[in-house]
């Protein structure tokens, strides 16, 4: 199976690095145009000089803050004026670690901007485009801990189950037209904000950073971690047409370690 992208639009969340850069670098393989996104702008345009253009490929790149929902929404409102998109891939960074006890008023509001509502916004801007052009493919970057909580990811256990319901609801209003809503549960991939994860968990535990490694690739069946190309490879799997018929879907891509069967 050969999947070809050629002609396809897309923009890819949280682009420089990680998971949205393999991603971002996948969808160019495949022959799609791709809008980057990241606040860091050099780091946006070493990466646009890594994709893929040998198939008349134009690739372009969008300088936001995420943590900065108003002035998101000022960017992506500019965007859209000008462009639609094929293929929406709703990524960014995850919000702060902690646990309930920890945390604040300003966190949770400053975690719904950022892993809720700018995704809603930014997918209601695409849908509107999709819809004229007939069709198109959202594809969620999520955590397995909306099927599992962790309790030192409270924000996020919460803001992702609150955007993965949300997608099941959108998925059943436009499937009629040929527009497919997923969500992809993620589990433990070699990038930095895993490292960082890792990091502040040996810190906390005042064990190394190794020992706290060596029992996350423990944790997981397949015996260690994911390689984030391995992400891109659902992605554009879920973007083509080969996917037409799956929607409302949250699937699970974390080598096992998940135990629920739902």
């Amino acid at each position: 199976m050969e999947i070809s992208l050629n002609g396809k639009n897309s923009l890819v969340g949280g682009s420089t690095s990680g998971i949205g850069k393999a991603i971002a670098l996948q969808l160019a393989n495949c022959g799609a145009n791709v809008t980057l996104v990241g606040r860091n702008e050099e780091k946006l345009q070493e990466t646009l000089k890594e994709l893929r253009t040998d198939v008349d490929q134009h690739h372009t790149y969008i300088v936001t803050d995420y943590l900065d929902h108003v002035k998101y929404v000022s960017h992506m409102d500019e965007y859209f004026e000008k462009y639609a998109v094929d293929i929406l891939v709703n990524n960014t960074q995850g919000p702060n670690p902690g646990t309930i006890l920890q945390l604040t008023k300003a966190d949770y509001q400053q975690a719904f901007n950022l892993l809720f509502q700018n995704a809603v916004y930014t997918t209601n801007l695409a849908l509107a485009k999709m819809r004229e052009n007939g069709g198109g493919r959202i594809i969620n970057v999520s955590s397995m801990t909306v099927k599992e909580p962790q309790n030192n990811l409270v924000l996020s256990n919460t803001m992702r189950t609150a955007l993965v319901s949300w997608s099941k609801s959108l998925a059943n209003e436009v499937a009629k037209d040929d527009i497919t809503v997923n969500s992809i549960l993620t589990g433990y991939f070699e990038t930095e904000r895993l490292t960082s994860l890792m990091d502040n968990q040996a810190s906390k535990e005042g064990n190394s950073f190794d020992e706290v490694r060596a029992n996350r690739i423990q944790s997981v069946p397949a015996k260690r971690l994911g390689d984030p190309k391995e992400y891109g490879y659902l992605v554009a799997f879920l973007a083509s047409e080969y996917a037409s018929f799956l929607t409302g879907a949250s699937i699970p891509l974390d080598g096992g370690i998940a135990k629920s069967l739902f």
